[in-house]
């Protein structure tokens, strides 16, 4: 797998995307679009599940914080385009959805980060922090039956960006440490 300052994979992938009329709609989506851009990619196993709704509904009730952070946040797992554009228009938990949700059908993204479960082969619950220069930053990988903290991505992000050394619990607006 993956880890930090490994370089995060080059990948071009359709997505599901809810537009400001709330229409979904399939875009392309690419690294080149997150260059000079702090990224957050989160991979779940499969849509139409228990707990991956959770997540996306979480990860969608901060995504106006992350935004303005400076932050392309995006979703990624195995379904098609088609899948996830059913997911969002029949689970009530997604209507506020409005990152792109990619399809990663080949797995080659997937199979790059390092993130298919052994035995399923599906994606597990990995969040990458990727930084403007297209350096992984932070990664944290659950197993299939735990879900994620939105809230503390946010503030892994915002922790990175301060420039400085954060103890733990920092949170926006504390000081960063000095080294002795």
């Amino acid at each position: 797998m993956l880890t930090v300052r490994d370089p995060f994979p080059s990948f071009a992938l359709t997505a599901a995307q809810r537009n400001n009329d709330g229409a979904i709609e399939f875009v392309e989506v690419s690294s080149l679009q997150c260059a000079g851009l702090w990224t957050v990619l989160v991979c779940w196993p499969k849509d139409f599940t228990f707990v991956c709704p959770t997540e996306i509904s979480g990860y969608a009730d901060h995504h106006q914080a992350f935004t303005d952070a400076g932050v392309s946040l995006l979703g990624l797992s195995l379904d098609s385009e088609y899948v996830h554009q059913a997911w969002l228009e029949v689970n009530p938990l997604l209507a506020n959805v409005r990152f792109p949700l990619l399809s990663d059908l080949k797995r080659e993204l997937t199979t790059a980060l390092g993130v298919l479960h052994r035995d399923s082969g599906v994606p597990l619950r990995a969040t990458f922090v990727v930084d403007p220069e297209g350096t992984i930053r932070h990664v944290s990988v659950n197993d299939l039956d735990v879900g994620r903290d939105p809230a503390e991505t946010l503030r892994i992000v915002l922790a990175l960006q301060s420039g400085g050394l954060t103890a733990c619990g920092w949170t926006p607006g504390d000081p960063n440490l000095v080294a002795a």
